[in-house]
């Protein structure tokens, strides 16, 4: 069956970097956009990154931009997320999707609907 399996979170202090990695298996990664969402205590869950099938056209929300970097290695059926400059609000549950056969990231990639198969998230926290 279809998972997404992701795995580098922990704790990490303000300025910091940490890479997530989100392993794929189930399904033919190279055939899908990925996407990566964020969630903190007492918020809604938001998109924070997408990378297209081609994995040459990225997207990212306002607030990371310039400070992470998605990335995909088909051979290794995983996407990566590189996270620097990392801030005490980017604490936050962080998971990987799916993007649907019919979606793309363009226009969609901060929408919940356009995904169809999520991981169980990995924890990363900011602080001194």
């Amino acid at each position: 069956q279809v998972q997404l399996v992701e795995s580098g979170g922990g704790l990490v202090q303000p300025g910091g970097a940490l890479r997530l990695s989100c392993a794929a298996s189930g399904f033919s990664l190279p055939y899908y956009a990925i996407g990566w969402f964020r969630q903190a205590p007492g918020k809604e869950r938001e998109g924070v990154s997408c990378i297209s099938i081609s994995g040459v056209t990225t997207y990212y929300a306002d607030s990371v931009k310039g400070r992470f970097a998605i990335s995909r290695d088909n051979s290794k059926n995983t996407v990566y997320l590189q996270m620097t400059g990392l801030k005490p609000e980017d604490t936050a549950n962080y998971y990987c999707a799916r993007v649907r056969e019919n979606y793309g990231c363009s226009g969609n990639f901060r929408r919940e609907i356009a995904y169809d198969y999520w991981g169980q998230g990995t924890q990363v926290t900011v602080s001194s």
